[in-house]
């Protein structure tokens, strides 16, 4: 038995944050009611590279039902009024203010419906000031901060993914499952906001606490840790970078013993404690390159593993589809193409297979939905 089993989820949703929540959430047995407008969720259209959908598409709503509905027109409204009567959950992700004037603005809908629990995820909160900005992804990401301190020494850089709306989404399901939790004890629905910017606000705690308390925020440092070292990319006599990562003292003796075959820098005064080696790191960079780019890959790696040094390769993608601790799932597109992609994050004990889904077709459930709920 899955743990949200019986629980019904109502969504107007679209792009990804959104989509990302009730995925979680169908994943854990409930059902999802997806709501579309007629063109369908514009993420559809992002590419056609996962059996003829889009890859955040498919991702993100398999084992979703899909239902063309208008609520602005009044016999769509009573029949969305009529579902949401019945749901546990209603998540959306519209521009601010366009459920409201519809009617379907969350606080009316709990005084409705008062076992409802209702998520509004929106791009940067509900402050006047900057509740109508337009709020990707990538510009969420510059607006945060979160630009400013990725990338290398001379070049910005984003995070290669869609990781504010990813996240905002996640942040949406434990919001979801904290207000199931808190009905199941006072018996009453409730309702909470997620945004992407607070989201990635959130991740730059550390930095923003450098910043205003300690007089400045921390450097881009490309393939290297900020405030400790030796813990960064060191490249290979192949032309491969191997990321090394050092935590303690004990490792930093054993990295200068057993991998640069250099015991006597570890107590070199310059590089005799963390602090001392990151303020003389280009140095430190430079005794260590000297070493490894006088090593193959396998050699560096071997010696890391000898002297037990947490280490990575820098992979590609293509490497990641072989990696021996990738786990995949299949699912269906939406024209019924199988497309295998990474497991659930969260693995259950016992548990070896995960049911087959598929994406939905644009409205594939309105006669169905309609029916049940005439």
């Amino acid at each position: 038995m899955l743990p949200l089993e019986g629980t019904l989820v109502v969504s107007i949703e679209q792009a990804v944050a959104a989509p990302v929540c009730t995925a979680r959430l169908r994943e854990a047995g409930a059902r999802v009611i997806k709501i579309e407008r007629e063109s369908g969720d514009f993420a559809r259209g992002y590419d056609k590279v996962a059996g003829g959908d889009s890859s955040y598409f498919l991702w993100t709503n398999l084992g979703k039902e899909s239902l063309v509905l208008d609520f602005k027109n009044s016999n769509d409204a009573d029949l969305l009024h009529r579902i949401l009567a019945k749901a546990d959950v209603f998540v959306q992700n519209l521009a601010p203010g366009a459920l409201e004037r519809s009617g379907f603005g969350s606080e009316s809908l709990r005084k409705q419906y008062p076992r409802l629990i209702t998520c509004d995820i929106s791009g940067y909160g509900s402050n006047p000031a900057v509740q109508n900005m337009k709020a990707y992804d990538f510009l969420v990401q510059a607006e945060s901060g979160l630009v400013s301190i990725s990338g290398g020494e001379n070049e910005l850089g984003r995070v290669g993914v869609s990781i504010c709306d990813i996240n905002a989404g996640m942040n949406a399901h434990a919001g979801v499952l904290e207000a199931l939790m808190l009905r199941d004890r006072c018996g009453q629905g409730s309702g909470f906001e997620v945004s992407l910017f607070g989201t990635a606000a959130d991740w730059m705690t550390v930095p923003l606490l450098h910043s205003d308390y300690g007089g400045k925020a921390p450097k881009r440092a490309g393939l290297n840790h900020p405030s400790i070292a030796p813990y960064g990319g060191y490249l290979t006599q192949d032309g491969e970078t191997v990321i090394v990562a050092i935590q303690n003292e004990r490792e930093w003796k054993r990295f200068c013993d057993s991998v640069l075959e250099r015991p006597e820098i570890a107590s070199d005064p310059r590089f005799n404690s963390n602090a001392n080696r990151v303020s003389n790191r280009t140095e430190l960079d430079f005794i260590v390159s000297g070493i490894t780019e006088g090593l193959s890959r396998k050699q560096f790696i071997n010696r890391l593993t000898d002297g037990d040094i947490a280490f990575g390769s820098v992979n590609s993608v293509a490497d990641l589809s072989r990696h021996p601790a990738l786990k995949r799932r299949s699912g269906y597109s939406s024209e019924g193409i199988e497309v295998q992609f990474p497991a659930r994050p969260i693995f259950k004990s016992g548990e070896n297979n995960e049911p087959e889904l598929s994406a939905p077709k644009i409205g594939q459930h309105n006669a169905l939905i309609r029916q049940e709920f005439s």
